[in-house]
């Protein structure tokens, strides 16, 4: 499968199907994997927390050692490894929980080596992220 060759690498996460795909710049497509957004509602914070959706650009990115500076509430420190911020504080990461429905806090969840890879080999200040509609 491909797109539209845009000039530019795109990363799309699709939240309905809880999957990922990387497109080169040409507009094929480079690898595909599972992934988990957010979801419909966050007891702890007392409100939905789906991942935003749209066009958006990464703007910052850190290694294996990124972890969340507001999740847990109140301490932080969790686990997001070869993070890779799109938007405010949404970012793509590496996790050992990636199931097969949304369950984060707005972040879109991949797996450890998907993250690797995305980080290090596809994903620079700059490329473009699109998180399909939830419906």
């Amino acid at each position: 499968a491909s797109r539209a060759p845009s000039g530019r690498r795109v990363f799309l996460f699709d939240p309905k199907h809880t999957a990922w795909a990387a497109y080169d710049t040409n507009g094929e497509r480079l690898r595909t994997g599972r992934a988990s957004g957010g979801k419909s509602w966050c007891a702890d914070v007392k409100r939905a927390c789906r991942t935003v959706t749209g066009t958006f650009y990464v703007y910052h990115k850190r290694g294996a050692g990124c972890v969340s500076s507001k999740f847990p509430l109140g301490e932080g420190g969790a686990k997001m490894p070869h993070c890779m911020f799109f938007h405010k504080g949404y970012a793509i990461h590496g996790s050992g929980h990636v199931p097969d429905y949304n369950a984060s806090h707005g972040c879109i969840r991949v797996t450890p080596s998907a993250a690797a890879w995305l980080n290090n080999n596809f994903m620079t200040v700059g490329t473009k992220v699109i998180v399909r509609s939830y419906h």
